[in-house]
């Protein structure tokens, strides 16, 4: 069993919100590859931990999930460890597309890396890009991370192939009214923000050091209001959980990327509390919301137990992530995820994990685990 506390600061009357079981369409799980950070059993009980019942995992690993071999390799893994519902990512490179293309069904979508990331894979030359938008079957969209001028070029191939597009981890003004735009225009797009560029802007760099590094980077306070203002266009908030070890954020080269799935629920039910959104909205950004980009089933007979309107403050202390860390230490939090139920079965409860590796599902690929 694991075990996990977030740390009460004082008292308050509080309710409990059952609501249905989030999905965290973002995440990186490190595995294979890199497992000293995180793995498929380490960063699902985080999920767990933090109401999230289904995550869809990154394809830059070491190797990336960029041929079938691999893939299938990543599939077997999941199978072997997760605790909860998980999907794959497919990477496109600039020789691949083909091959991708032939694993499509399997897959949650295709990732493509068009700006400075963390990991093997980059996409720069356009040939290779127009190749993947020609080649790729769908039916679940091709998810890019695209900055700035790369985002409106993005837009522009969208209108050209009417392919359904997903940007990730959106973070800055411009972006997000291109994308308002083109939604306005019947462009096939959905797109992301996270809790790091929701909660924390620029202005939050002295204080995390290395530990605020990430991709994008932290944004100004005008972006980030942006983004707040802005909500109705925004399809989901995912985590992009992207654990790297305490050694190595405090070493020469920190890696860019930070740890969300534990504290995604207890800070957007915060904004709750403080009026900055409502219940629902909530509900959308986190489960009906991301769910609808990718054709997730809610899985049956879920959801999630919430202590809504006390007080806690977030802790690196017993965090399930193997990294062992959060951007949010010492924030003040008016919700904390009490209990977890997926298919019927109490998987989280008051700080302990009672889903096994090995008793989640792996999305798409066949016949699961369970």
């Amino acid at each position: 069993m694991m075990t996990r506390n977030i740390l009460p600061t004082g008292e308050a009357r509080m309710t409990i919100l059952r609501l249905p079981g989030a999905a965290d369409i973002h995440v990186h799980l490190r595995e294979p590859g890199d497992t000293h950070k995180e793995d498929f059993a380490t960063g699902t009980a985080a999920a767990l931990a933090g109401g999230v019942v289904t995550v869809l995992a990154m394809p830059n690993t070491r190797p990336p999930l960029a041929d079938p071999t691999t893939f299938q390799e990543a599939v077997r893994l999941a199978r072997a460890k997760a605790r909860c519902e998980v999907g794959l990512f497919l990477g496109g490179t600039a020789e691949n597309a083909e091959i991708v293309a032939s694993v499509a069904p399997q897959a949650a979508g295709l990732k493509l890396y068009l700006d400075e990331t963390y990991g093997p894979l980059r996409l720069e030359a356009l040939p290779a890009i127009l190749r993947h938008f020609q080649a790729w079957p769908g039916p679940r969209p091709i998810a890019v991370h695209a900055e700035g001028r790369t985002a409106a070029m993005v837009l522009g191939l969208v209108a050209l192939f009417r392919k359904p597009v997903h940007f990730c981890h959106v973070s800055r003004r411009e972006e997000i009214l291109l994308i308002r735009r083109a939604k306005e225009r019947g462009l096939p797009v959905t797109c992301e923000v996270t809790p790091h560029h929701l909660f924390l802007t620029e202005e939050d760099l002295p204080r995390l050091g290395p530990f605020g590094q990430m991709r994008p980077p932290l944004a100004s306070r005008a972006d980030q209001e942006a983004l707040w203002a802005n909500l109705p266009v925004i399809d989901a908030v995912a985590t992009d959980h992207a654990p790297h070890t305490i050694e190595e954020k405090q070493g020469p080269h920190p890696p860019p990327g930070v740890p969300g799935l534990e504290t995604m629920l207890p800070l957007l039910l915060t904004a709750v509390a403080e009026g900055r959104l409502s219940l629902e909205e909530a509900v959308r950004l986190t489960a009906t919301g991301p769910r609808r980009i990718y054709g997730l089933l809610e899985p049956p007979q879920t959801w999630v137990e919430v202590e809504w309107g006390g007080s806690w403050t977030l802790s690196r202390e017993g965090l399930f992530t193997r990294c062992g860390w959060t951007p949010f230490e010492g924030l003040t939090v008016r919700a904390r995820v009490r209990r977890t139920v997926l298919w019927g079965r109490v998987v989280f409860e008051e700080g302990t994990i009672h889903a096994p590796p090995g008793s989640g599902r792996v999305l798409f690929a066949g016949l699961d685990s369970r």
